[in-house]
Formats: C-alpha cells, sequence, structure tokens
C-alpha cells in the first residue's frame, strides 16, 4: 500500500471541483453555511455506504448488470431534476424570512438529500471501484479493512474539503441573500445546478 501517493491522489481529486462539490456550493448559496456542511455532512455518509458496499463486493453489480446501473442513475438523476425544479418553482424569501424556517427538521432533510445523491449515483460506485483497490496491497491483509480504511481517509478529506466550500459559499450567500432579488436569483441559480447534475448524471458526454 503506497499510503503517500494515495494521499496525493486523493487530494487531487477532492479539490477538484466535480457534482459534490456543485452540490454543497449550491445549497450553501440557497440556503446558508449550516445547509451547506449538513449537506457535505450527508455526502460524506453516502461515500461511507459505497466504501462498505465495495468492501463487500456488492458495487460490482453496477459493472456486471447493466439494468442495475441503469435503475440507479436514472432514479439519481430523477431525484435531481426534482430537486431542482422544486427549488425554482419556491417562494422567493429573503434570509430574514427563512431564518424562522432553520429547524432540525429542515436540516435533516438536507442530511437526507446530500445522502441519496451520492448514494443514488452509480458513477461514484464505479469510481470507487476503479480507484480504491489500486492501493490495497493482499499482502497487508484482508483487502475488505484495507478498503474500508482507506475510504475512510478518502471521505474525512472529501468531506473537509467541502465543508470549508460549504463556509465560503455560506458566507457569500449569507451577504446576498438580504436582497429578494438576488434571492431570486440565487434560488434559480441553485435549481439549474441540480438540473444540470442531472443532466450530468444521464448524459454525461453533453453536460
Amino acid at each position: 500500500m503506497n499510503l503517500g501517493l494515495f494521499l496525493l491522489a486523493t487530494l487531487a481529486l477532492n479539490i477538484t471541483p466535480g457534482p459534490d462539490m456543485l452540490y454543497v456550493m449550491g445549497r450553501s448559496l440557497g440556503q446558508g453555511t449550516r445547509a451547506g456542511v449538513v449537506s457535505a455532512l450527508g455526502i460524506g455518509v453516502g461515500t461511507l455506504v459505497h466504501m462498505v458496499a465495495l468492501a463487500v463486493g456488492l458495487s460490482t453489480l453496477l459493472t456486471r448488470v447493466p439494468a442495475a446501473y441503469d435503475a440507479v442513475k436514472y432514479v439519481g438523476a430523477a431525484y435531481l431534476a426534482y430537486l431542482g425544479i422544486r427549488t425554482i418553482l419556491s417562494k422567493g424569501e429573503t434570509l430574514g424570512d427563512r431564518l424562522a424556517q432553520r429547524g432540525h427538521a429542515s436540516l435533516w432533510r438536507v442530511f437526507g438529500q446530500g445522502i441519496l445523491t451520492n448514494v443514488l449515483n452509480p458513477k461514484v460506485a464505479l469510481f470507487f471501484i476503479a480507484f480504491i483497490p489500486q492501493f490495497a496491497d493482499p499482502s497487508l491483509g484482508p483487502i475488505g479493512w484495507q478498503v474500508l480504511l482507506l475510504g475512510m481517509i478518502f471521505n474525512t478529506s472529501g468531506t473537509t474539503v467541502n465543508s470549508s466550500v460549504a463556509f465560503l459559499a455560506g458566507a457569500m450567500g449569507d451577504k446576498l441573500r438580504l436582497n429578494k432579488r438576488v434571492a431570486r436569483v440565487q434560488r434559480w441559480f441553485t435549481g439549474v445546478v441540480f438540473l444540470g447534475l442531472a443532466t450530468r448524471l444521464v448524459w454525461p458526454d453533453q453536460a
């Protein structure tokens, strides 16, 4: 196991903007820093699900059964599209209007959405199938445990990066949301981000 090379590759991959980072950024700009951080934590849990599945060999189903891959892909795309349309059609509110609505239920919902958007993306599972096993060494012990360890390292790095993005985007969003017109633009931006992610999931070569 070349841990140094793995850490370098992990950092490079996690700081590269991708669907997860865009999702966190959209949540932070649309709802604030707390929602962005919660989204990052939800994505982290979703990544952990992929790691456990990979460790026990379940994720290989997506490569061997095309129908399973397609089913998960389209369910994930439909869910993202739903979030995008619902965000665009929601009533425009300023930051002051929303403060009273940022309770535990709302944040739990955001957390769950973060999990689903990651779990329902089969490309995440396929990425880990291609990436993680390269750094596992059978001579060092059971591959499953090595995959879990490497996955936790990757996940911790990714969650840290996404949380940092949430703080930066949230700080920008909190200043801008005081204006109702800007809040409307942010709502559309967030919705378009979700729709774009859905399109990218279904048609990767055209998004």
